[in-house]
């Protein structure tokens, strides 16, 4: 790589499942932001390679482990409406949003960086379920980069430290579900003290995986409702011509679910949410989640207190 070089190579393992080289980091070839965050690292090990577009802009995504089906709708929605732009997914490789966000980073060819609360070795990865999607970012051409030794293993506080580095390398950090108390708002709070900016995705009132989240948005993070919500924070013009917008509602209207069709089959006059949630005659939980996926997947729009099809 002609960015990124080793000052010296430590570490070669050899598992059943991967074969990774740990090379640790001159500091003449890390990235400018992370040396100018409070508290910099005093090491960083690298493995695979770091990406050398200069222009790639880098998006931290992070979120419950313990997600919803909403959640990982969204999720997965919102990174392949990335497709084709210059991005690239930052996470923890931590179980829930940071997985799904890695693997759906990998599936659309958007490049990924992983900052794991561990050292890198295969021994110490953590947690050890997400060994092998470790190994497959690096085979797609995506790093696992600590400031941990190799052999490190995570620690209560090492997860809180990690998250300065996503935030710092990221010009914003995107929040998918977050309880009222989660460490995924130590991230949040970090990026805002970088001056990044805080990206957050609303959800039901109801749910306490959306208390967080729309915590966040109270307090002045953009809430993303959709896929031109987040270029457009990321700095992407969104603007499409009619005809490249009906062929794109009409693509989106060819996939939708059975629950979603009878919602667009009501909508056909737009309708105030309680009137709508009442014709469903599903919990209310239940019909919140899905609008919220309907809105974020642009099938549908809440104005001026009714909601009507997009």
């Amino acid at each position: 790589n002609n960015i990124i070089r080793s000052e010296s190579v430590l570490f070669k393992r050899h598992t059943k499942l991967n074969f990774m080289e740990i090379k640790k980091l001159g500091k003449e070839y890390w990235p400018a932001c992370l040396k100018e965050i409070p508290q910099p690292p005093e090491q960083l090990w690298i493995t695979g390679d770091f990406p050398d577009d200069e222009d790639l802009i880098y998006l931290s995504v992070v979120g419950s482990r313990k997600f919803t089906s909403y959640g990982k709708e969204v999720c997965e929605k919102l990174i392949t409406g990335l497709k084709g732009y210059p991005i690239a997914v930052v996470s923890g490789l931590a179980m829930g949003i940071d997985a799904i966000a890695h693997k759906k980073a990998l599936e659309v060819g958007l490049k990924t960086l992983v900052f794991p609360g561990s050292g890198l070795s295969p021994s110490a990865m953590y947690p050890k379920t997400n060994v092998k999607l470790a190994e497959e970012v690096v085979k797609s051409g995506g790093c696992l980069i600590s400031e941990f030794d190799p052999d490190f293993k995570a620690t209560l506080w090492s997860f809180g430290k990690r998250n300065r580095l996503m935030a710092g390398i990221s010009k914003a950090v995107l929040i998918i579900e977050a309880a009222e108390k989660s460490g995924t708002l130590i991230t949040a709070r970090l990026a805002t003290e970088y001056n990044r900016d805080v990206l957050a995705v609303p959800g039901s009132i109801f749910s306490p995986n959306a208390k967080g989240t729309n915590k966040l948005i109270r307090q002045g993070a953009t809430p993303i409702t959709s896929v031109d919500d987040l270029l457009e924070a990321l700095g992407f013009e969104t603007e499409e011509n009619e005809v490249e917008k009906e062929n794109r509602q009409k693509k989106l209207f060819e996939d939708i679910s059975p629950d979603e069709k009878r919602v667009i089959e009501l909508l056909r006059e737009p309708m105030p949410r309680d009137e709508l949630i009442r014709a469903l005659n599903i919990p209310t939980q239940n019909a919140n989640s899905l609008l919220s996926v309907m809105e974020i997947k642009n099938l549908i729009k809440e104005e001026l207190g009714e909601i009507r099809v997009f």
